[in-house]
């Protein structure tokens, strides 16, 4: 009975680190066994590597909101202060847990009758009960802080180290001796800090406030580090690098647009989201494309031909062009509806809802519309992947 499991598990690790699969023909991991020059080869194991670091930057995270994000919010008049708690009401709380956390204007007459309360007042209680289950402002712009530092820093970095790379120039040299290119220190940095950022946003989600976009997110994820996982274990990390930059490019420009938000500099918040637009719709659907893709799909064929992993790659690629379009058009919506309305539209995710009457029943009626651009936005926010490559 050991013998056969022994035997399948076996059987299995030969099939997931196939040479066929893997490398191109004539090919083996034997060959990528050498030192090169700098630090080798990539190897699958270097990966292991990266959930230490992953928990560093986790951690520097939470030193990072609490000492410096939250005292800027607060400069800002960003208040320390949840969400207004409502008065205790069994009825309504057992309505609202068990029923819907939008009453309809007849479930409103009955429960006034019923507690003989004013509709309004039942609507408050249902707007505060519902501000009582998202995060507060500064949580928010803690988190989008963190993550403008980041995307910011590594976007500086990865210009700084492509500047001076051979394949940024030209991309026929991201194929030229492959596999046999070996890696070097400012390569490897870039590729394991990205990796690594993107595991403490994995882990982070466990541990944040609860959104609606939480699984979307968590598909994001887990897409942006199979693929960063998948180029560098198959050494196409000269390439990984160009695609990781080009995303890096836009995401920071988005945060810095929801920190605008957050501290209510709204012509501020309109004005970066523009740029954002206008910079994500450039490079993804005009560098990506004719670039990316240009040497992935054909200068990669001329110099190195295909192969089995080369087709999934590519598959992949593509289908983060499709990804790229959507969004395109979701981000492009509400940059319309900016301009047309002077003011960019709300992230639905977990923005306080207003306390106005008026607001409140515009909230309701916009929320299909509301969503989708939720979602565009936190889609925007990943790197590779139908995460789905989100918050933004």
């Amino acid at each position: 009975m050991a013998t056969a499991a022994a035997g399948a598990l076996g059987l299995l690790w030969g099939w997931l680190w196939s040479e066929r699969f893997w490398l191109p023909q004539n090919v083996s991991w034997a060959d990528l066994e050498g030192p090169g020059d700098g630090y080798g080869y990539p190897r699958a194991r270097h990966i292991l590597s990266v959930f230490p670091l992953a928990a560093g930057v986790f951690s520097v995270r939470l030193l990072f909101e609490r000492f410096i994000a939250k005292p800027c919010a607060l400069h800002v008049g960003i208040q320390d202060s949840g969400p207004y708690q409502p008065q205790p009401n069994a009825i309504l709380e057992k309505v609202f847990i068990s029923i819907t956390k939008y009453p309809d204007e007849k479930r409103l007459e009955g429960l006034s009758k019923q507690l003989d309360w004013d509709v309004r007042k039942i609507q408050c209680w249902f707007r505060h009960r519902r501000n009582q289950d998202k995060p507060p402002t500064l949580t928010k712009f803690c988190e989008s802080m963190w993550r403008f530092t980041f995307y910011l820093c590594i976007f500086c970095y990865g210009i700084r180290f492509l500047w001076s790379s051979p394949w940024f120039w030209d991309t026929r040299q991201c194929w030229h001796s492959y596999p046999y290119q070996p890696l070097t220190s400012g390569l490897y940095y870039y590729y394991i800090m990205e990796l690594a950022f993107y595991w403490s946003l994995m882990f982070s989600q466990f541990t944040d406030i609860k959104r609606k976009d939480f699984l979307i997110m968590f598909v994001h994820h887990l897409a942006t580090i199979g693929l960063i996982t998948f180029s560098y274990i198959n050494n196409m990390v000269r390439v990984g690098t160009l695609v990781m930059c080009l995303h890096d490019a836009s995401d920071f420009l988005l945060e810095a647009a929801k920190l605008a938000n957050y501290a209510k500099y709204q012509r501020l918040c309109d004005t970066l989201f523009v740029i954002f637009s206008a910079v994500f719709m450039v490079t993804r659907l005009g560098i990506y494309p004719f670039w990316i893709l240009n040497t992935t799909l054909f200068e990669s064929w001329e110099i190195i031909g295909p192969y089995p992993s080369w087709w999934l790659f590519n598959g992949l690629l593509l289908i983060l062009q499709v990804l790229h379009v959507i969004w395109s058009y979701l981000i492009a919506r509400i940059a319309f509806k900016a301009l047309i309305r002077g003011k960019v539209s709300k992230d639905d995710r977990s923005d306080v809802e207003s306390s106005s009457e008026e607001d409140d029943v515009t909230t309701n009626t916009k929320s299909s519309c509301g969503s989708s651009s939720s979602n565009g936005a936190s889609w925007v926010n990943g790197h590779m992947g139908g995460s789905c490559w989100v918050e933004e």
